[in-house]
């Protein structure tokens, strides 16, 4: 596990050169800065002296040109170490946003993603600050002080120990506040990640949200969390706000201490009036490194909080990552599971699993809700390992396949869908090499049935489908899902409940097309109803992790069983379901009936009246 002192080095360390080049030039301005006051003490006493115009403007111009080159050497200094800054922010996310697409699946089941979202910004950005100003302006500041305090020991000796004498108290002062600062700071970002997901959530379940007319109470208690990050932003400031008042208080003192024993020994002709001011200088001079010296401390405890933060997401291992003695022969496709259980946490899901799918077989899974049919298929592209038992494919332990050939060997449609905010084109093609030929779109539309929705968007796969496909209904997202796992040209094919939004007629067109498909590639199916797994070459059905049957679809029928049961529940559902359209068919044949023209239908009663009848 890597420190956070480590990872602070790391980053500096890639940019040496730079690094080393920039803190030069800051001793080089610290210099540069210094000498300014020399020729100002000069040039008092030399008029003092009754000295030529000639030597005053000599003395004066090469103050100038001391202070041109002070400035210039801050600032290629402030390039170099605030360019340091950004690439090693840049690098670091970079490194961060790998780290995290490396991570396990239950890591992020753990996390709040709002959090995370703040820690890749926020603390980002503290960390940058602390790499760059804060390190910039202490370089600047120590320089500047070393170099202030010997020009002032070259003047006097005495009126230099009177002025740092009030240093310790500052520098405790320092310590102090300093410390209070992290811990409010650790407080405060923590706070910032509470509030980030708060909106973050707020704004993923915004149909939720206006379903249920929470606008109201969601915006309250927003309010809520961002009044408590407000009180403890305020409480950092409180804290921070003590530095400045305490330096300028320190920087007084010394000033009225030299003024009054320093203009006694002018009086007493121990000091020059050029050296009394020229000291004065000196300590005005360092007015700026001792008051920066509680910025600077600021940034670096803001900066060092955020980092170990940072840290936090560097030291998450990954619980699962490419083997050692990896397997790369081509994934043919035969599926098995041998013995195989599975717990989140202490709750355990799947109890000793155990079956085979041949290469370019099918089975089905089902079972009542919570019985473990997802989990049992997330085992097969490794979203999560087995506790207990083997996966194998082809024969041979997934475990031992590199992450991405097994991967990219499954075609997989998980039970919620989930579409990026690009064109629709974009989303059919995630996980391709290369972007997808019209042809090859085209036909992993005509496979989930996406072509008869999308000849009526406006710019065909070519259109905007918004935030998470928002603009797509249910059914339209989960064939856009089946069209980008179909044109992974898979060698496994998963379907997680992937019908469960489209209406019957057009699943039967779906499966129908499937079927073409699964014929070249192991397919397993996950499915509620029964219409969508009858015809697969082996059904399990799944009861409370357990495999309760297994078998074809008329065996399991003839059984008598879980299966059977399921298979006459929906059969009622089925027929009630036409019953319903069949009343609602009826209801408005009657009413179109009853609309007809008013006069006839009085006729026709009247004529059913006391001869009629």
């Amino acid at each position: 596990m890597t420190s956070a002192r480590a990872t602070f080095f790391h980053y500096l360390g890639q940019r040496k050169t730079q690094l080393v080049i920039g803190i030069l030039c800051a001793a080089a301005t610290a210099l540069a800065g210094v000498v300014p006051p020399r020729f100002i003490g000069a040039i008092i006493d030399a008029l003092q002296q009754g000295t030529t115009f000639q030597t005053v403007v000599f003395l004066a111009l090469a103050s100038v040109g001391f202070s041109a080159a002070d400035a210039v050497f801050r600032g290629i200094a402030r390039y170099l170490l605030l360019n340091t800054a950004r690439q090693a922010e840049y690098q670091m996310r970079n490194d961060l946003f790998a780290h995290l697409q490396r991570l396990h699946l239950a890591y992020f089941q753990h996390q709040r993603i709002g959090d995370l979202m703040a820690r890749l910004t926020n603390d980002l950005t503290a960390v940058r600050q602390m790499l760059g100003p804060a390190l910039m302006q202490g370089s600047f500041t120590i320089m500047t002080f070393v170099f202030a305090v010997l020009s002032m020991l070259g003047v006097s000796v005495k009126l230099t120990v009177i002025s740092m004498i009030l240093m310790p108290v500052a520098s405790l002062a320092f310590w102090y506040v300093g410390r209070k600062v992290h811990v409010r700071f650790e407080r405060l970002q923590a706070k910032f990640g509470d509030l980030s997901t708060k909106a973050q959530e707020n704004f993923s379940g915004i149909r939720v949200v206006k379903a249920f007319s929470q606008e109201g109470p969601e915006a309250q208690d927003f309010a809520r969390v961002n009044r408590e990050y407000v009180g403890r932003a305020v409480e950092l400031t409180a804290v921070q706000g003590l530095i400045w008042p305490t330096m300028s208080f320190v920087l007084g003192l010394a000033v009225l201490s030299v003024l009054y024993i320093g203009g006694q020994d002018a009086i007493r002709g121990e000091l020059t009036l050029g050296q009394l001011v020229q000291f004065v200088a000196y300590l005005y001079l360092l007015s700026w490194p001792v008051i920066a010296i509680g910025w600077i401390s600021n940034m670096f405890q803001a900066g060092w909080a955020s980092l170990v933060r940072l840290q936090e997401i560097f030291d998450a291992e990954p619980a699962i990552a490419d083997p050692i003695d990896a397997v790369t022969t081509p994934i043919r496709g035969e599926v098995e599971l041998r013995g195989v259980s599975f717990a989140y946490g202490q709750a355990i899901v799947l109890h000793d699993v155990s079956f085979k799918v041949p290469a370019g077989g099918s089975l089905a899974i089902v079972g009542p809700t919570g019985s473990g049919k997802s989990t049992l298929v997330n085992l097969v592209p490794r979203l999560f390992d087995v506790q207990q038992g083997e996966v194998l494919i082809d024969g041979i332990n997934v475990r031992r396949y590199p992450l991405q050939q097994l991967r990219r060997a499954v075609g997989y449609v998980p039970q919620e869908t989930f579409l990026f905010s690009v064109p629709l084109r974009e989303n059919v093609g995630f996980g391709l090499d290369r972007a997808l030929t019209e042809a090859q779109v085209d036909w992993a539309g005509d496979v989930s049935q996406l072509n008869k929705d999308v000849e009526d968007f406006p710019a065909r796969y070519d259109t905007m489908i918004g935030e998470r496909g928002v603009t797509l209904s249910g059914g339209q997202k989960q064939r856009t899902a089946i069209a980008r796992a179909v044109a992974k040209d898979p060698r496994v094919l998963i379907l997680d409940d992937a019908l469960s939004a489209v209406d019957t007629y057009t699943e039967a067109e779906i499966l129908r097309r499937l079927r073409g498909v699964m014929r070249e590639r192991t397919s397993i199916v996950v499915a509620h109803r029964i219409s969508t797994v009858k015809d697969a070459d082996e059904i399990l059905v799944l009861d409370d992790g357990r495999i309760a049957e297994r078998g074809a679809h008329r065996d399991l029928l003839e059984r008598n069983g879980l299966y059977a049961q399921m298979y006459r529940r929906q059969l009622i559902e089925e027929e009630l379901e036409v019953d319903e359209e069949r009343e609602e068919h009826d209801k408005r044949v009657k009413q179109a009936s009853f609309d007809d023209d008013s006069p006839h239908r009085v006729r026709r009663l009247g004529d059913m009246g006391p001869e009629g009848g």
